[in-house]
């Protein structure tokens, strides 16, 4: 059987769907990654995949360029000839889905996140809601990541009920993430946030915390893993940001393929979003054994039991995120232990990526002739 899978990024296929591939490689299927070519494609060809590229823009409301993406998805579709079609992010998941009614091909879509659609009102987000309604009408099955995203497509009458169902996330590897075999708690007391340096993260929340938590507690580290992302509206400038690290109230960690290793140095894993599918990298911290403060918003929430491995704040509140943060600090290292204990517990019963390929497979089984067994 050739699944094909389908994304905005090859990066993003090789950090957060491996698990998936490696599922469908190991029961005897070919899988076909089709997603602009990054330095992560030819990492995808060497883990067994078969490479597709395709170019997309993952930001634009071109409308020419969207017909054009259209068209591209439509003549990759006739060529690869997959049995099934996986596709996550806006573009595939509008654009391809039109695709590939035209060719014929069904679909299993994956609604990761919301992005700017439902957390800023204006002229693209409701043309991006008109597209979602009409590209919806082709999908077999639409995942969610959570229910409350799942629910505004309902309200909305963006999609009939009967094809949705939710998903525990991306789903984690607690075998590649687990914690480390004896608890420590540093000397000095470390926060670690891991995203991409945008508006809609919580970044400026987290530094304006960070300067709050500082000036009483100096010796504390407050964190930063991710890239810069200086795109649309949504992309905190170059020269903002080196200015907020400079000045001391963060440090900036860059870019790092494994992510695991800086996130075993931490205490606590810090993500003031605004709104999330299910962050992946909450799921990484869970599943190492950190406890976690996050917002109290959908996505997010979802990681978190209060009191038990984490605490919630407001969003938008840099003050209650500080408050927050500072609890997590305060508390005794044998609490910090239990929270701990308890995050990776959650991400055992409820977060392992096992969850999330069965759903796939039994997806799969539904609408194709191919019966698949379960990895």
């Amino acid at each position: 059987m050739r699944i094909a899978i389908v994304i905005n990024k090859s990066w993003n296929i090789y950090n957060f769907r491996m698990g998936l591939v490696k599922a469908f490689l190991k029961l005897g299927h070919e899988v076909v990654a089709i997603a602009p070519e990054d330095e992560y494609s030819q990492k995808l060809v060497l883990a067994g995949c078969r490479y597709f590229p395709i170019e997309m823009e993952s930001k634009g409301t071109n409308p020419l360029e969207d017909l054009l993406l259209t068209k591209r998805f439509y003549d990759c579709y006739r060529q690869v000839k997959p049995d099934v079609i996986l596709q996550y992010t806006i573009k595939p998941n509008i654009y391809g889905s039109v695709a590939a009614r035209l060719a014929g091909i069904p679909t299993i879509n994956n609604v990761s996140g919301l992005g700017t659609v439902f957390i800023v009102r204006n002229f693209v987000s409701k043309v991006a809601l008109k597209l979602y309604k009409f590209a919806f009408r082709f999908p077999s099955k639409v995942f969610f990541q959570n229910k409350e995203d799942r629910q505004l497509f309902l309200d909305h009458r963006l999609i009939k009920e009967q094809i949705t169902d939710v998903l525990p996330g991306s789903g984690i590897d607690t075998e590649r993430f687990k914690p480390a075999p004896v608890f420590t708690r540093n000397q000095r007391f470390t926060f670690l946030m891991v995203a991409r340096v945008l508006y809609e993260k919580g970044v400026v929340e987290y530094v304006e915390a960070a300067r709050l938590i500082k000036a009483k507690y100096p010796e504390v580290r407050c964190q930063l893993l991710g890239a810069i992302d200086e795109s649309g509206n949504i992309g905190i400038k170059k020269s903002v940001f080196q200015a907020w690290v400079e000045e001391g109230a963060i440090e900036y960690l860059g870019t790092s393929g494994t992510v695991e290793a800086h996130l075993a140095k931490a205490d606590c894993v810090v993500l003031p979003s605004y709104r999330e599918g299910t962050p992946k990298t909450l799921l990484e911290a869970a599943a190492m054994g950190k406890p976690i403060v996050t917002t109290n918003v959908p996505g997010c929430r979802e990681t978190v039991i209060e009191g038990r491995n984490g605490f919630l704040c407001e969003v938008r509140n840099s003050q209650d995120l500080a408050d927050k943060m500072m609890r997590m600090y305060q508390l005794p290292a044998a609490e910090l232990e239990q929270m701990g204990k308890a995050s990776r517990q959650l991400a055992e019963e409820k977060f392992d990526e096992k969850y999330v390929i069965d759903k796939y497979v039994t997806a799969i089984q539904s609408i194709t002739k191919y019966r698949l067994k379960s990895a």
